[in-house]
């Protein structure tokens, strides 16, 4: 029996996990059998103050659930040796041993073609062919076969023509289950009902995708000088939000009787070109709440910034023209909050599963960006280099998230079910007021490399946090 991380627990076991456990049970250390097929927890009883151990198989459509538990003792020490007999006699047994009985369908192979005739989404093909993808793909595998297809598509679009959205889900899906909701998916609309004990919600993703005419993509406007690359943000791609946002308020949710009289809330990203959801949150929140943040004509007499926040009306491009102020727009009201991130991407996968043991173990990732600079005096964001493999490095799926919260929202979004996410407000005076964590990434870009001797890197670099970019794969 061998120590893992939460986080690597979390990836094949943590969809298992019930909400209301937390009450009874503080979970404590996770471990996995020598083999690396079941899986155990170490707890202690909250009421009784006594430890025990569970242990996690897989069951026949290989998601692993609860397959036994061992007996109450009195010290941890006690609970970790019975943990120990107990995973290596469930990894002796039979796999049928640990079948549960309530399984619908057989296990599925998420990269195997559904329709062979199709040819595969690029990024997919990326995804299976390439090693220093190995770690998303190896996190993506146990997470798929805890998501409930209730479309009947899921995998067809995955591997088609809806990679990027349905990473998108699945990204909102892990983000979910990490802070602690259960999710109800016997109704395909909207994509998540949350329950947890915080409190409850619904959620339906939303993507924004290139722009279309006669089936063939129409490439953004060109960005060549400053002033276009202006009226990209402010009128383009403002544009770009309400038409897929507006759509979803068309739809009415709220009507629904699984949505009605509990928050509702839109999760955001933007797909329109490659990597363009890095250089686009300033758009959305300019629609979102109509109006625009200008630094003042200079610093205050502390020597902070003065902030001048304007009201936008409309937004116009090339002979189309839409209202601001998605908050602002009739029905509305109805929706709590808008959630986005710069990071539901493939490559936020393939981090975390770095981070969690998947993937080939000669994949070396270097990860910079920007983040939030805190302080009355900061106006330019801070910049970051670091090593993903480095032995420091922590990362979870929430990190990053924006939460939009409607200050007209006819069923408030509780900050707290998203604790460790950004949290924005307009105030009275109608002033954006932003709540971030300490670390808050802004946008990021991620390399990796394989094969690399991933030790032999980390051994040359002195703290763990910097990397020279003329590493070449065979290095």
């Amino acid at each position: 029996m061998r120590s893992i991380s939460k986080l690597r627990f979390d990836a094949f076991a943590g969809y298992a996990r019930l909400p209301i456990a937390q009450i009874f049970g503080r979970e404590l250390e996770y471990f996995e059998a020598d083999g690396g097929s079941i899986l155990g927890m170490l707890i202690q009883d909250i009421p009784d103050r006594d430890f025990f151990g569970m242990i996690f198989a897989p069951d026949a459509r290989l998601r692993y659930r609860s397959a036994g538990m061992t007996e109450f003792v009195e010290t941890p020490e006690e609970a970790r040796a019975d943990l120990a007999a107990a995973l290596a006699a469930a990894e002796q047994a039979e796999p049928e041993a640990h079948h549960q009985g309530d399984e619908k369908g057989a296990a599925i192979d998420f990269f195997a073609p559904v329709k062979p005739a199709s040819p595969l989404n690029a990024d997919l093909a990326v995804l299976i062919s390439e090693e220093s993808f190995s770690p998303a793909k190896g996190i993506i595998a146990p997470m798929m076969r805890w998501y409930e297809d209730v479309d009947g598509n899921f995998i067809e679009q995955f591997q088609t023509t809806g990679f990027d959205q349905r990473v998108w889900e699945l990204y909102l899906f892990a983000t979910l289950i990490e802070n602690g909701f259960e999710l109800d998916r016997s109704d395909p609309v909207p994509d998540f009902v949350c329950s947890g004990l915080r409190g409850s919600f619904t959620m339906e993703a939303v993507t924004v995708g290139p722009t279309r005419k006669g089936g063939s993509v129409v490439p953004p406007p060109v960005r060549a000088t400053p002033e276009d690359q202006l009226r990209f943000l402010k009128d383009y791609m403002p544009i770009k939000f309400g038409s897929a946002l507006f759509s979803k308020l068309a739809k009415r949710y709220w009507e629904r009787p699984n949505v009605a009289g509990q928050p509702f809330v839109l999760a955001v990203a933007d797909f329109s070109e490659p990597g363009s959801m890095i250089h686009t949150r300033s758009a959305l929140e300019r629609y979102l709440y109509g109006i625009q943040v200008e630094a003042g004509p200079g610093p205050g007499s502390d020597g902070s910034i003065e902030w001048v926040t304007k009201v936008v009306e409309t937004h116009s491009f090339e002979g189309k023209t839409i209202p601001s102020g998605f908050f602002r727009q009739p029905d509305a009201a109805h929706v709590s909050a808008v959630i986005s991130t710069t990071a539901g991407t493939i490559a936020k996968f393939n981090r975390m599963g770095l981070k969690a043991g998947f993937g080939s173990g000669r994949v070396l990732m270097i990860r910079e960006g920007t983040n939030i600079a805190h302080g009355l005096k900061a106006q330019l964001p801070k910049m970051f280099r670091v090593i993903v493999n480095a032995p420091g490095y922590e990362e979870s799926w929430t990190e990053g998230i924006s939460v939009y919260h409607n200050p007209n929202a006819r069923y408030p979004l509780d900050p707290d079910m998203f604790p460790d996410a950004a949290h924005h407000f307009l105030d009275q005076e109608g002033r954006l007021r932003s709540f971030t964590p300490d670390f808050y990434p802004l946008g990021s870009v991620t390399r990796q490399f394989a094969p690399v001797d991933v030790a032999k890197i980390l051994a040359a670099a002195k703290d763990g946090t910097h990397m020279m970019w003329t590493l070449r794969p065979e290095e």
